[in-house]
């Protein structure tokens, strides 16, 4: 297979890795969130969200994730010239904390399908930015390939979670002063009258 297929198969499965990894989080904020409401409500929705969850990690992120590595073993198989530059090197330090992240997302993946709860909403949220900062660095390195500015680039990558954790803060004020909450139970309690 030419090369430029392989590239463009590991893009694409690049994209729907991180698709599934930012979205699953989001089910774990629904499906803890969904632990303060009243029955049958919380149960109706917590089914649902195991449900969506088991959908989107193993239909999606799991073989996504697996298709992106075996295209990109392959690419730097047809192109064992890439293990020579520096960059790469970071690069794949930075794969290998996606998979790290990965697995971290599995381990909250079946103890919210065994019904154990032991992180906040506002946890979930910080932890869902992880992927965002490691993507920003892989796209950067891979466009620039440049490891020689890697320390500014981690500099601002830095920057960019603080900005981040700043704005979740933000946020959840917000939210807070909005009280979404009593929206919502004025919401349903209208619906039902």
């Amino acid at each position: 297979m030419d090369f430029l297929y392989i590239k463009a198969l590991h893009i694409i499965f690049i994209v729907t890795w991180f698709a599934g990894l930012f979205y699953i989080v989001r089910l774990f904020i629904y499906h803890v969130e969904a632990e303060k409401k009243a029955e049958p409500a919380k149960e109706i929705l917590q089914t649902q969200y195991k449900l969506m969850s088991k959908r989107l990690w193993y239909m999606i992120t799991w073989p996504s994730a697996i298709l992106a590595s075996i295209f990109g073993f392959w690419m730097l198989y047809k192109n064992p010239y890439y293990l020579e530059m520096p960059w790469m090197h970071i690069k794949l330090s930075f794969v290998l904390a996606l998979y790290m992240y990965h697995g971290f997302c599995h381990k909250i993946y079946k103890q919210l399908q065994n019904d154990i709860i032991k992180y906040t909403p506002l946890k979930l949220r910080i932890i869902n930015e992880a992927p965002t900062i490691i993507l920003f660095a892989v796209v950067f390195l891979v466009t620039l390939q440049s490891a020689i500015n890697w320390i500014w680039g981690v500099v601002g990558i830095i920057l960019f979670g603080v900005l981040l954790m700043l704005g979740i803060r933000l946020y959840k004020k917000i939210r807070e002063k909005r009280s979404w909450e009593k929206a919502e139970k004025e919401v349903l309690e209208n619906k039902d009258s």
